[in-house]
């Protein structure tokens, strides 16, 4: 299997050259970092979403809505969950209250739009340590949503939100798949 440059992942060892600095600040004063994360002190710079991926996120925040405010929790977009040095940014979050802050602690719910080259199921670790109750995953190659439940300190999937009070083949139907 031959690959290309564009499928190869990059990793910098030492102290970051001045070359990286300035991208990574060109990056941020360009707004395009808003998917940028960083996993205990490495920075993986992201893409912005394909246009699917922004139709899909949208498309679920309009579904999912009725069931948030039933559940008396706050819809968000991208966030930062964890603290300077450590965080990663779901595509959406669920959550109990409004906090004024660049990082937040956790989230009630965090919801993850697989794209290509992403790291959607890398990072459940990381959401059971900052004690997230459910994931909702949706693939839109496969047109599922997964849900898992945080149970003991790892994800079960359930295919049920007992948060939202939905089932993940319930979403799936009410998609119009891109």
């Amino acid at each position: 299997m031959t690959s290309t440059i564009e499928e190869v992942k990059t990793v910098v060892l030492g102290p970051r050259p001045a070359e990286l600095e300035q991208l990574i600040e060109r990056r941020r004063a360009q707004g395009s970092d808003t998917f940028d994360e960083v996993w205990e002190g490495a920075y993986h710079l992201a893409p912005a979403p394909r246009f699917r991926h922004a139709y899909l996120d949208n498309a679920l925040a309009v579904l999912l809505d009725p069931y948030v405010r039933a559940a008396r929790l706050i819809g968000s977009g991208p966030f930062n969950l964890g603290q300077a040095d450590d965080f990663r940014v779901p595509d959406r979050g669920l959550h109990r209250q409004v906090v004024d802050a660049v990082f937040l602690e956790t989230a009630a719910v965090v919801v993850e739009i697989v794209s290509p080259d992403d790291q959607t199921y890398e990072k459940l670790p990381f959401y059971a340590d900052h004690r997230v109750e459910e994931l909702l995953i949706v693939d839109p190659e496969e047109r599922r949503v997964r849900i898992f439940m945080l149970e003991g300190g790892a994800y079960a999937e359930t295919g049920h939100s007992a948060l939202l009070g939905v089932d993940g083949s319930t979403l799936e139907a009410a998609i119009s798949w891109p």
